[in-house]
């Protein structure tokens, strides 16, 4: 039997889980969870990058994660499910990739730049993270990193560094290929349509959070930005929020965006259009929102977590130190 591939995906515990974290990245991931060897892990050890509020508020975002996944229909027994800062060769590989990192390198990262940009005293490890996404990768011997467009330029150094290091020291890691989302990727924010959705918008009436509730959906489409114009068409430039809305509703129910398109194109009431949006919304998470109630309550979560924990310490470690060996560490 032929082995499978391995492929490796996490999302930043910063801010809470939107429906384009889901479309983008969530889903897309289930969908490949049996055909890989699939890790999935949270990347906790990336949030403090930037200035936090609280150790403790990591944590619990940290928790809601790996819950949310777990809710959205992560199979535990068709994957590897961890916590970054749990399997400590993270940290140990990252030192000695940053010693194959050049600075122009991490100079010419668009979000270091975008990031940097927001606060006043940036410390060293906003401008090395990268490096840290490079170790994430390559501990695992990943074969495929499934990303956002904004990510893409990640994974490329990452291939740069593990090709610089295999030339010194000999094979040692994969080259990992990215896949890029199609339409989830692509969900915009409510109020300012030109920006993507996140999930630590400063405005939260411009995201749609995976655990929001009834009221709170409702409310955010009504309110989205829209025009004056009073007809629906696609034109992501002239109609930037009606398109919006139609790729969200593209995105949740799967249907191709041309046929979205077909589908309310020349409807003339936005209050009915908003309203179809809001149903798919809420058919989408009311299930997600019961299974998480459910995982709360229950001692599962940490029984996968710890399951996934010892496979991932007992793969990166062997990988570590292969890598350790190569460069001379140790005795």
């Amino acid at each position: 039997m032929e082995k499978k591939k391995r492929l490796l995906s996490g999302l930043q515990p910063s801010g809470e889980l939107t429906i384009g974290n889901y479309c983008g990245g969530i889903r897309q991931f289930l969908e490949y969870q049996k055909e890989y060897d699939s890790f999935l892990f949270v990347p906790d050890m990336h949030t403090i990058t930037v200035p936090q509020k609280e150790a403790e508020l990591i944590r619990e975002r940290t928790r809601r994660f790996a819950t949310l996944y777990l809710a959205c229909g992560l199979d535990p027994e068709n994957c590897t499910f961890f916590i970054q800062s749990e399997v400590p060769a993270h940290n140990q590989l990252t030192w000695v990739l940053e010693c194959t990192t050049y600075m122009g390198e991490l100079n010419r990262m668009t979000q270091y730049k975008d990031k940097s940009s927001k606060y006043t005293n940036i410390g060293c490890g906003l401008f090395t993270y990268p490096v840290l996404m490079a170790a994430d990768i390559l501990l695992y011997d990943t074969d495929i990193v499934p990303v956002g467009a904004d990510q893409k330029q990640h994974v490329e150094l990452t291939r740069d560094i593990a090709q610089r290091f295999n030339n010194r020291y000999g094979e040692t890691f994969k080259m990992p290929e990215p896949i890029i989302a199609k339409v989830g990727s692509r969900i915009k924010d409510l109020q300012y349509p030109e920006k993507k959705m996140s999930k630590s918008a400063e405005d939260p009436n411009g995201s749609i959070f995976l655990l929001d509730s009834e009221s709170q959906i409702k409310k955010k489409i009504n309110r989205a930005v829209t025009d004056s114009d009073g007809k629906i068409w696609f034109d992501e430039e002239k109609k930037p929020g009606i398109s919006n809305l139609i790729t969200i509703y593209s995105a949740l129910t799967t249907t191709p965006l041309e046929q979205s398109i077909e589908k309310f194109e020349g409807m003339e009431r936005y209050g009915d259009f908003k309203k179809e949006i809001i149903e798919v919304v809420l058919e989408t998470l009311r299930p997600i929102q019961k299974k998480y109630e459910e995982l709360e309550k229950s001692g599962f979560v940490d029984e996968v977590l710890d399951k996934g924990k010892a496979r991932a310490n007992a793969i990166a470690s062997e990988k570590c130190q292969e890598v350790f060996r190569k460069v001379g560490f140790g005795r």
